[in-house]
């Protein structure tokens, strides 16, 4: 989660981050499709645009969701 505040911090205003607690809220992260953490799901427009799942290097992570951020 680090990696992503750090990321959210650099964007400024292109980029919001939210958090989800599976453990508590198990029927959202159900409806979401959410089998496995950490995952990421970036919208735009109120839709999915991209999921990712699995832990990545902050440079990996930037490439994968930096096309998303206009």
């Amino acid at each position: 989660m680090t990696v992503l505040r750090e990321i959210a911090a650099e964007q400024g205003d292109r980029l919001k981050i939210v958090t989800l607690d599976v453990n508590h809220q198990q029927l959202v992260a159900g409806r979401l499709g959410v089998l496995s953490i950490p995952a990421l799901f970036l919208y735009k427009n109120g839709q999915v645009v991209k999921q990712l799942v699995g832990a990545r290097p902050k440079a990996a992570l930037l490439r994968e969701i930096e096309p998303y951020l206009t």
